[in-house]
């Protein structure tokens, strides 16, 4: 039998079998149902039929991690209409990019970033904006509270016919060029993705998941499906606040949430200054991701805070989460070995091939020396990239054809754990967000005082990663220190304030190759070489 693969299912199953049952703590304090849920997204679906959104159309989502985003994305998809969540830490230039890129018709924007949608809203095709303080915000917008009480309850919707080859969902990220990319997915890739973070990060109806992870990061990984769909409880938050997080975890009897490595960094602070609760009446599990926490930071969240740690990896392009650490009959949970071992982005998910290759396109051999591209295939990668086929095609077809090729290099032990050793790309991953070094690089042009200039990653206690940049200045300058400080200040003005240089160094010439290719494997491996490895592991 062959039964389509659509996400709605997820909230479908959940208000068939969990209705009366706790759905969302919201950060205003309500709690609803998932039939209280599933009532306001119905609502809000109504509301955007009614302002002409189908089938097809992109509706962006600009907001935190509050219920609003929940509401906003299902509401979308029960339409058939495109879930377009969107980074609220972006410049309005950003914005403007990818709402025209993506001819997004309507836009749910929480109150504090509607703001940054003001100034180009005349620029750019949308023609419906939303946001949860209409009153609070300049402009023209809706308020989302009020388009739900003017429909009224139980309006019913009239889904279309959806197949689980559409794309329901477009996720923006930065490649090396800068240009943000939208990453299209399927009612497929989406659902199979969620069936296997259930499976890998083991959830259950009786969880209650904290979401310190970003909604709009590919869906929150995907558990915007995972936690709904097996009717466990979603505790909402507006940003990252290590204090909040403990108490959260303690109040709510929270057993599952998600760190980026800076994220359990900034805990671990916070614990050894304050000394909190670490648990309610639940175990916790953390799942991490991006650069791979030190064993230091492993350690201390499991013998100190008494959580499991799992340590997954992935891309944007690839659902994300294509692997994991947690293999244990791969390690001793009472030996120490076991912090090496899940330092390591580890093994495949169910049903992903992930493969480390030469040039040429073959496996390397596993004995965790020989370095390789990661590439990957499985049912939760991409469709494609929106209004890109060359690109699209690049992605697919470099080394290995048919898989997606990641642009991380890796090696890769005799259990098949893949171990990242450095980037084939120029990104930067600093804090779990991607910064393109060529971006970057682009800015710090326009400067007057800089003739050249480099950047690439440098070690971070605090990010993991940070932009450093190595400038020939045009002269000798008569205060490096002012001038860097300038060098700063001038890329917070023209980019986002996480893609902000972090460090610069002054340098008389840059290595570049005999045709002046600049050689930044030459700097980074200055730039860590007191490091076990040229990523960003704390």
């Amino acid at each position: 039998m062959h039964k389509p693969l659509l996400v709605t299912d997820f909230l479908d199953r959940a208000r068939r079998h969990y209705g009366d049952d706790e759905a969302v703590v919201a950060t205003t304090g309500e709690r609803y149902t998932y039939e209280e849920l599933g009532e306001r997204v119905d609502r809000f679906s109504a509301a955007l039929a009614e302002r002409g959104v189908g089938k097809g159309d992109r509706v962006a989502v600009l907001d935190p991690n509050t219920h609003y985003h929940l509401e906003a994305a299902y509401g979308t998809m029960q339409l058939g209409a495109v879930h377009t969540p969107l980074n609220y830490r972006l410049t309005p230039d950003d914005f403007a990019y990818i709402l025209d890129d993506a001819e997004v018709d309507a836009i749910y924007a929480d109150r504090e970033y509607a703001g940054k949608i003001e100034p180009i809203r005349d620029d750019v095709p949308t023609e419906t904006f939303v946001t949860n303080g209409a009153d609070a915000v300049d402009g023209d917008w809706e308020d989302f509270d009020a388009l739900l009480d003017a429909v009224g309850p139980d309006p019913g919707v009239d889904r279309p016919e959806m197949d689980e080859d559409d794309v329901i969902t477009i996720n923006y990220t930065s490649g090396t060029t800068g240009d943000p990319k939208g990453v299209m997915r399927t009612h497929r890739t989406e659902t199979l993705h969620a069936y296997l973070v259930s499976v890998h990060q083991e959830i259950r109806d009786d969880d209650t998941y904290l979401w310190t992870l970003p909604m709009f990061h590919v869906n929150g990984w995907g558990h915007i499906y995972a936690i709904t769909g097996l009717g466990a409880t979603h505790v909402c938050t507006r940003g990252v606040d290590a204090e909040r997080i403990f108490e959260t975890v303690a109040a709510e009897d929270v057993s599952y949430l998600c760190c980026a490595p800076t994220v359990l960094n900034r805990l671990i602070d916070y614990y050894e200054t304050e000394a909190p609760a670490t648990t309610g009446d639940a175990e916790v599990r953390v799942a991490t991701a991006g650069s791979a926490p030190p064993e230091a930071t492993i350690r201390t969240v499991e013998e100190e805070f008494g959580w499991y740690l799992k340590h997954v990896y992935g891309a944007t392009e690839t659902g994300p989460l294509i692997t994991t650490s947690d293999a244990r009959r791969h390690f001793d949970d009472d030996s120490a070995d076991r912090f090496a071992r899940k330092k390591r982005q580890g093994i495949g998910y169910l049903g992903t091939e992930v493969r480390v290759v030469d040039e040429d396109g073959a496996d390397v051999p596993r004995d965790d020396e020989t370095i390789g591209e990661v590439v990957v295939r499985g049912n939760q990668v991409m469709e494609g990239y929106w209004n890109k086929p060359e690109a699209t095609e690049q992605a697919f077809s470099e080394r290995a054809e048919g898989y997606y090729h990641t642009g991380d290099l890796a090696t890769v032990d005799e259990d098949g754990a893949i171990s990242i050793q450095d980037r084939k790309k120029d990104i930067i991953v600093s804090g779990g967000e991607n910064i393109s070094s060529i971006e970057l690089e682009d800015a710090l042009f326009e400067h007057e005082a800089v003739s050249d200039v480099a950047v690439i990653p440098a070690p971070s206690d605090e990010w993991g990663e940070k932009p450093k940049a190595f400038v020939v200045p045009d002269g000798e300058p008569d205060d490096p220190g002012a001038l860097e400080d300038e060098l700063a200040s001038f890329t917070r003005d023209r980019l986002a304030s996480y893609k902000v240089v972090r460090a610069v160094e002054f340098v008389d010439d840059l290595p570049t190759t005999a045709t002046g290719k600049v050689q930044k494997y030459e700097l980074r491996e200055r730039e860590w070489d007191d490091e076990d490895r040229m990523v960003g592991e704390g």
